[in-house]
């Protein structure tokens, strides 16, 4: 059978969590997979928010909700902002509510995508005290990291030493990763106490 990829990983640690009715933040909404899977696990009745740098991520996302024939979606708010601005964009009723924040970090991989426009290390840092801000107890953070392109290594290194450095008493951190291979993606995931 094989392990797991990366982003299959992430969705099972995330869809232990998330149940209908939930709110949940798609970090880096990319071409819009996590989007779509964050909208099905919390259902009609849930609520997902989703951030990017790039008008036409957002596009991509959008497009890929709009084609899914689910009939129990919940309802997505796509914002054009970077995901440092998440926790003053999500309202403060569901500060401490939010049951996951994915985060996919890298660049757009879609066909004709500037693959210059990556995230970067100081605005991840900050969104993802931003995420633990607003997790709720048992809630999961989930980042799919890529040391394979420029500037990749220095986030997936700052990203890890973040996670390693949070307190027990905040959250527990894992790692996910194929050793024998450096470069390739690999997650690190969350679970605030």
């Amino acid at each position: 059978m094989g392990f797991l990829s990366v982003l299959s990983y992430a969705h099972q640690l995330v869809a232990a969590r998330v149940q209908p009715g939930d709110t949940a933040i798609d970090a880096t909404v990319g071409t819009g997979a996590d989007t779509l899977f964050l909208a099905k696990a919390a259902g009609r009745r849930g609520r997902i928010y989703g951030f990017d740098i790039q008008q036409e991520a957002l596009q991509l996302a959008l497009r890929r909700l709009d084609e899914d024939e689910s009939t129990s979606l919940a309802e997505v708010s796509l914002l054009h902002q970077g995901h440092e601005k998440m926790q003053e964009a999500i309202p403060d009723k569901l500060h401490g509510k939010v049951a996951a924040v994915m985060f996919n970090l890298g660049y757009l991989p879609s066909e004709g995508a500037d693959p210059s426009v990556i995230t970067h290390t100081d605005s991840t840092l900050t969104a993802l005290d931003a995420a633990m801000y607003l997790l709720r107890p048992r809630g999961i953070l989930t980042a799919v990291l890529y040391p394979g392109h420029a500037g990749g290594g220095e986030e997936a290194e700052a990203v890890l030493q973040w996670a390693s450095a949070l307190p027990v008493s905040s959250g527990q951190s894992i790692i996910y990763r194929q050793l024998q291979r450096a470069a390739s993606p690999y997650i690190v995931a969350v679970e605030k106490k």
